[in-house]
């Protein structure tokens, strides 16, 4: 499994291709704390912009949604800021520091729910790395590669790298202030041209069970056939995934996932047995056909028992009837 070097967590060469960008996500949820968030900052210097999406799940079961955009038309990495919200780099894939001072509006995690109030938040949170940062540096031969890796790199970007870690700092929601103790959470780093309507499908996958056990990976929808790639940290060590295989227990639409049975096989040999019990959906991308449903999720290692948490996210291609053209497993 590769494990990239510390030069990946800055800028790298922009390409021709218009939709290039170089993309900033971060997760994270403490259930102490009753909140989480998922947060990406886009940097697309060929179109002349850099935009960030900051989603809080509250609370009360809602969740908080902030956007902006600012003109950028060259690349930056170590501070990234979008009107209200900071990310800063303070060690290369080690330590970042992301602030927020925003007024974000408030919707129900219901299908097509609407704004109906807003909230003053207040985020000072430090990301500490677990792991390496795992994934690929896009530089591989296009004659080395899979006709399915291929199909993905001009969906989803060709460089990509992913890392769990703890989250130290506070949350404070109209003045209540809620603190953070190694809660734990996701990041990742995308650059190359994203068109986000390529594929047919897929399940993205953002898992953590305590200090030592991490999952994350894609299972991708391509002409070609689907693409299973990922990662597994354990024993302190990393190995890829063979394959994501589940089966999903669907709501009354037939496509928002609920409970997700998932066995993760990985190159070693070893299998992961997992429940995800999905605790609340947003719909954040609905367009064309598309839609993206994130879902905060608990997530159960059926070996030990031990729980942790996450996001299953969800990617559909719907027909005239809304239905999924590729049905769900």
């Amino acid at each position: 499994m590769p494990i990239l070097e510390a030069h990946h967590d800055y800028g790298h060469p922009v390409e021709a291709d218009t939709a290039w960008s170089e993309s900033y996500y971060f997760n994270g949820y403490d259930p102490a704390a009753a909140c989480g968030f998922f947060t990406r900052i886009g940097i697309r210097p060929n179109e002349g912009t850099m935009d960030v999406g900051l989603s809080l799940w509250l609370p009360d079961g809602r969740l908080a949604e902030y956007h902006a955009v600012v003109e950028q038309h060259s690349m930056v990495d170590t501070t990234l800021v979008v009107e209200g919200v900071t990310y800063e780099l303070l060690e290369p894939l080690t330590t970042w520091r992301l602030r927020a001072l925003v007024t974000a509006k408030v919707r129900d995690c219901v299908a097509g729910s609407h704004h109906t109030d807003s909230v003053e938040i207040d985020l000072d949170l430090t990301f500490s790395a677990l792991t390496p940062a795992i994934g690929t540096d896009g530089q591989a031969r296009v004659d080395k590669a899979s006709s399915q890796s291929a199909a993905a790199a001009v969906s989803t970007g060709k460089g990509h790298f992913e890392q769990s870690g703890r989250w130290d700092g506070y949350v404070s929601l109209n003045g209540e202030k809620r603190t953070w103790a190694h809660a734990h959470g996701n990041r990742d780093r995308s650059w190359g041209p994203r068109h986000w309507g390529g594929p047919s499908m897929w399940r993205w996958f953002s898992i953590n069970i305590g200090d030592g056990l991490h999952f994350g990976g894609i299972r991708l929808g391509t002409p070609s056939g689907d693409l299973h790639r990922g990662w597994v940290w354990n024993e302190n060590r990393a190995t890829s995934v063979a394959a994501w295989n589940m089966t999903t227990e669907l709501a009354e639409d037939n496509y928002t996932h609920r409970v997700v049975h998932l066995e993760v096989l990985d190159k070693s040999g070893r299998s992961f047995q997992l429940r995800g019990d999905v605790l609340r959906v947003a719909d954040i991308g609905r367009a064309g056909g598309t839609v993206i449903n994130e879902g905060l999720t608990r997530w159960t290692n059926l070996a030990t028992g031990e729980v942790g948490h996450g996001i299953a996210e969800y990617l559909h291609q719907l027909d005239s009837d809304a239905r999924p053209v590729v049905a769900v497993e």
